[in-house]
């Protein structure tokens, strides 16, 4: 049986219909990522803001970045995240392989217990999808404008 002819048949008994795609904004160059401090020189705007913000980075296997998809946008404080979010963009694009971000307006650097739960929970989705985490980054704010990555302070969550 034909694909229209079975989407019709869903349609003819008042079934929504959907269509998934993937709009690419720009033609740049693709850059590699090789260590985390290469995150930082994509992540200028994200230095700046004065809200919460979680970013997914999507990587091809060969660790270039295809994407940057923004999983979403909090206040002062706080940003809520689920996994169906962030997994979303990430089988959309077919991604290899993704890097967390977000920042933390006030500067602090210190991943809250929420940070760590969340990266644990979405490492162990990702390794169910077959999209691995690489490591997750806090950014933070202020003139110091530095960054903290997970991978290399909180190894242990990776360890299965």
């Amino acid at each position: 049986m034909n694909l229209n002819v079975i989407e019709n048949n869903f349609i003819s008994y008042g079934l929504p219909q959907l269509k998934l795609s993937l709009t690419k904004t720009c033609n740049t160059k693709i850059k590699k990522i090789v260590r985390p401090k290469d995150v930082l020189n994509n992540l200028t705007p994200l230095k700046l803001a004065c809200e919460e913000y979680f970013l997914s980075i999507h990587l091809n296997p060969k660790l270039e970045i295809i994407g940057i998809h923004e999983v979403s946008h909090g206040t002062l404080t706080a940003s809520l995240i689920h996994p169906r979010e962030v997994f979303k963009a990430a089988c959309l694009a077919n991604s290899h392989a993704l890097i967390l971000c977000h920042n933390h307006p006030s500067g602090a650097l210190e991943p809250s217990s929420e940070d760590l739960n969340v990266t644990s929970q979405l490492i162990n989705a990702g390794s169910l999808m077959g999209i691995v985490i690489l490591d997750h980054i806090i950014v933070g704010g202020g003139k110091r404008r530095q960054h903290y990555s997970l991978r290399e302070n909180y190894g242990y969550l990776w360890e299965s």
